[in-house]
């Protein structure tokens, strides 16, 4: 026990078992949900629903076990919602790219990290991105994960006329998404622990009690299904798998370093402008990546929800190892899993709030400066209007340097930029028809 201790550095940050165990169970009540969120997503482009529940839940406790032993922090690893979102509805159901060759991609895209994570090319790259396009990648991540909320749950659907319009309120899953998005931001306004799971479970409840979803016969059952997704990555056109891996990368990276600076803030971790341990948290997500695209599932990232479990007390990394712990009880309950995942009414209100999460990066957008406003806007706006994140951080990445350049300010921009720029007008030109 004393051993533990030492190495978590207890008494450095003045926490004991108690406080670490309380804060790991709630850090993992409150990312519940992705369990259920992501395998459902792959599902519909055509993958295993049980093969991407077990991979899931892997590569969560991987990643997880990585951050909280390696960088002793109280942060949790897992398959991202948004960029997940992006993989599985635009890459592969969308765009018709073989779900086998999108593991491929996350598969490069996690190497890629890993290997930035081992050298000074990860901090390079996070300094030459402009804190304006930071913020607009995060936030069109936002606005593209609640677009797909409020589709999933028919509060939003086509119209021949405007494009989108308000669904049909009648409609019981537009109904039962209206109740759990209500019933989550009442249970968060009352400061409950874990809102976004409990308000799930209240809208599965009256899902079930009105004949929406019907309980399974066995609901627990061994691990089931890891075989038709295991090893079965591919690596097809080089274009296509070049850009939806850089994608991924891209804002893995910003993802991760984000929500690690940002819970690192409110644990009082920081001891300068960034983390001493920066690399391994990277590492964390490199590892849950490669691990995921093996098993069967998308790239992880740092979850904003580990801010629950520093907000119960949390300081080291043994938090991160309870909660990497108590997924693995989760192995076995993939039939409760996949019942909830049926009713898209039930998870939307978490992709919903879970896009709302991430407007506050808005405020770190100079919008007075033309030169910083306008790519910032294009990148966000452009993401949930595209459906591509890619697109979205290409065209911002490029107006950025050409803003820079006319207004006579193009020294101030890092040579990575200018490079990064090029890559995104041939990529862009190259889908020209």
């Amino acid at each position: 026990m004393e051993k533990i201790k030492a190495w978590f550095a207890f008494a450095e940050r003045q926490t004991d078992f108690r406080t670490e165990i309380v804060a790991g169970m709630t850090t993992f009540f409150s990312m519940l949900y992705i369990v259920i969120v992501i395998p459902m997503m792959f599902s519909r482009g055509g993958m295993e629903f049980g093969g991407v529940y077990v991979a899931t839940v892997f590569a969560t406790m991987m990643a997880t076990l990585t951050m909280g032993i390696a960088a002793n922090y109280p942060i949790a690893v897992a398959p991202g919602v948004g960029v997940n979102a992006y993989l599985a509805y635009v890459v592969v159901v969308a765009g018709g790219m073989p779900w086998q060759e999108a593991m491929g991609a996350v598969f490069v895209a996690s190497g890629v990290l890993m290997i930035f994570s081992l050298s000074s090319l990860g901090e390079m790259l996070l300094r030459a991105i402009p804190l304006s396009l930071k913020a607009a990648v995060t936030v069109g991540l936002g606005l593209f994960m609640a677009m797909l909320g409020l589709e999933n749950g028919r509060l939003v659907v086509a119209s021949p006329i405007t494009g989108v319009t308000l669904g049909d309120l009648s409609d019981p899953l537009a109904a039962l998404t209206l109740l759990g998005l209500f019933l989550t931001l009442l249970l968060m306004m009352m400061g409950v622990r874990g809102a976004v799971f409990i308000g799930m479970f209240l809208t599965a409840a009256v899902s079930y009690a009105v004949g929406v979803m019907e309980v399974p016969a066995a609901p627990f059952s061994l691990p089931w299904g890891l075989e038709k997704t295991l090893g079965q990555f591919a690596f097809g056109d080089l274009g296509s798998l070049g850009m939806t891996a850089f994608a991924l990368f891209l804002v893995t990276l910003l993802d991760t370093t984000g929500t690690v600076l940002g819970v690192g803030r409110q644990a009082r971790l920081m001891t300068s402008k960034t983390f001493p341990r920066l690399k391994n948290a990277l590492w964390a997500g490199s590892v849950g990546g490669l691990v995921g695209a093996l098993a069967g599932t998308g790239p992880t990232t740092a979850l904003a929800e580990s801010g629950t479990g520093v907000a119960a007390g949390g300081r080291t990394g043994f938090t991160a190892v309870v909660t990497a712990i108590l997924f693995g009880v989760l192995l076995f309950c993939a039939p409760l899993s996949r019942m909830m995942a049926e009713v898209p009414a039930i998870t939307a209100p978490a992709l919903i709030l879970s896009g709302a999460f991430l407007m506050e990066s808005v405020t770190d957008i100079d919008w007075k400066d033309y030169t910083e406003a306008f790519p910032a806007f294009f990148t966000l706006f452009l993401m949930p209007l595209s459906f591509s994140i890619a697109t979205g951080i290409g065209v911002g990445f490029v107006l950025y340097v050409f803003l820079k350049a006319v207004a006579g300010k193009g020294q101030r921009v890092h040579p990575l930029l200018y490079a990064l720029s090029i890559l995104f007008v041939i990529q862009l030109v190259l889908r020209m028809p």
